[in-house]
């Protein structure tokens, strides 16, 4: 019984340090989720700039160079993806998701298939759909090493900016416990780009004018979009990451205070059980003590030898 009582007490302490655990990380997903909104929210600003910047350029008629803004020197080219995922684990079907929206959205594409993907685990999911990467990163474990990350990824596919098509994959949060598999179509830059650009409003009535050459101006501009739009996607992936990582966190968290209710209960019913047979036993054996003393005090009543008292008159006749 006592080998019982103590394989549930060690139950429970391993379970309320990985509650401890749990709850750690819990506390670190939430704090993770905080910034990489706030950096996402940050960049709308700027982005905003840019894209204004870039309307100036269009409506100017300031088209640079074909390989700038491509159309026809895409068909036939190779098409690249850049896909977010993760390095770490507890995260559901979060990469197993976004995998498998990534082969979907790539099979009908023609051409050679260079997948460029931030994440070892998104990369062993691609692996197994037979889509194998060509170019592995790290996720960033903060703000500030996103900006090398994508520094990296655009001098890697710098090459592929003169031809091809270049797409954008990553989990986008949609509330605090929810995010979707999206994606974005990052070049070229053709003409159906050029008139989104045309239909943003310029928000004073001050008519703006591009300084400098033009063409330095807006290839600038379109360096400044390619970076702002690969930041934007990696911090929501990183966000979404870490939004699912808390969910998994307080389920698990949950679980485990339902697991120690249960090794409690067991354990004061392991207790009580104990309790109640040491009672019984206590019981017992007085009840036994009890039974023997009467017995005892029986014999004391009937004399020394248990037989009837027998006396000898002086004419030797017995009496009774």
């Amino acid at each position: 019984m006592s080998e019982t009582s103590e394989a549930l007490q060690r139950k429970i302490n391993s379970a309320r340090e990985l509650k401890s655990v749990v709850r750690t990380m819990k506390g670190l997903a939430a704090a993770s989720i905080v910034q990489y909104e706030r950096a996402v929210l940050s960049l709308a600003n700027y982005y905003s700039a840019v894209q204004l910047g870039l309307t100036v350029c269009v409506r100017e008629t300031l088209t640079p160079d074909p390989r700038v803004i491509r159309g026809e020197l895409s068909l036939g080219g190779p098409t690249a993806a850049i896909v977010f995922g993760s390095d770490q684990g507890l995260v559901g079907q979060f990469n197993d998701l976004l995998a498998r929206f990534v082969v979907g959205q790539l099979e009908g594409s023609p051409g050679e298939k260079l997948v460029y993907v931030a994440g070892e685990r998104i990369c062993a999911q691609l692996e197994d759909l037979g889509m194998p990467p060509k170019q592995l990163y790290s996720v960033p474990n903060s703000v500030t090493a996103i900006t090398p990350l994508i520094s990296q990824i655009l001098v890697d596919t710098e090459a592929l900016h003169e031809k091809g098509e270049i797409y954008i994959f990553h989990n986008q949060p949609r509330s605090r416990a929810s995010y979707e598999a999206v994606w974005q179509r990052l070049l070229p830059l053709d003409e159906k780009w050029r008139r989104d650009l045309t239909q943003i409003k310029w928000p004073t009535k001050m008519l703006p004018q591009v300084m400098g050459p033009s063409e330095l101006t807006i290839r600038a501009l379109i360096r400044e979009y390619l970076f702002v739009s690969l930041f934007k996607a990696c911090a929501e992936s990183l966000a979404s990451e870490n939004a699912c990582r808390l969910a998994a966190m307080q389920r698990a968290e949950r679980n485990i205070g339902n697991l120690l209710e249960e090794l409690h209960s067991a354990f004061h019913r392991q207790r009580q059980s104990a309790i109640d047979e040491e009672l019984f036993d206590v019981v017992s054996g007085f009840e036994v003590l009890a039974d023997e003393e009467k017995a005892r005090d029986g014999l004391r009543s009937q004399g020394p030898t248990g037989r009837k008292h027998v006396e000898l008159n002086p004419n030797c006749e017995v009496s009774l």
